[in-house]
């Protein structure tokens, strides 16, 4: 058993068009550290984490845990995607659903990646489980992530105040078999 509940993982990798979702490998450790460092991808989380704190903190094989896709472009990690079970969320809506996260490298932006490689991600949980809604938190300002969530068919459920900025918290209805 897992956070997501009876699902096997790591799954065998998720193959689209051009990209590879699969678990995380220790020659991913220098992308994972890129990726929590970078200023641009953490503009609207946070900010970034020091690198030298990772250099020293980040295990050899990074963030191996059920839900956890490294997004693999021609042999090379671009950015992540993370399916996980919100047991506490900051809204009721969102708690025990659940919760698609997704950081890219910059290099990587601009392509399709994000919504190919989430689209993919969906896709392999509809199918290990079938009939959960999913939802996805932004914030408003981020109109790169707005986008995509449109993309994607989340629906807006509420808007909301947190870490000093408006949020946005989407929900995705449920694949059924007819879909």
């Amino acid at each position: 058993m897992t956070e997501l509940g009876p699902v096997a993982w790591p799954p065998a990798p998720i193959r689209t068009e051009r990209l590879v979702l699969r678990g995380p490998e220790a020659r991913d450790r220098a992308a994972f550290i890129e990726l929590l460092a970078s200023p641009e991808v953490h503009t609207y989380l946070g900010g970034p984490r020091p690198r030298d704190e990772l250099e020293r903190e980040m295990p050899e094989v990074p963030e191996r845990w059920p839900g956890s896709f490294v997004v693999d472009l021609d042999g090379a990690m671009i950015g992540q995607v993370l399916i996980r079970r919100a047991l506490e969320h900051r809204r009721p809506a969102a708690a025990g659903k659940v919760d698609l996260g997704y950081l890219f490298l910059p290099r990587a932006w601009g392509f399709g990646y994000a919504t190919e490689a989430c689209a993919a991600a969906l896709d392999w949980f509809d199918g290990a489980l079938p009939g959960e809604p999913v939802v996805l938190t932004t914030q408003t300002a981020n109109a790169g992530s707005m986008r995509l969530a449109a993309k994607l068919g989340f629906t807006e459920v509420e808007r909301f105040h947190a870490w000093d900025a408006e949020q946005w918290l989407g929900m995705r209805s449920p694949a059924t078999p007819s879909d």
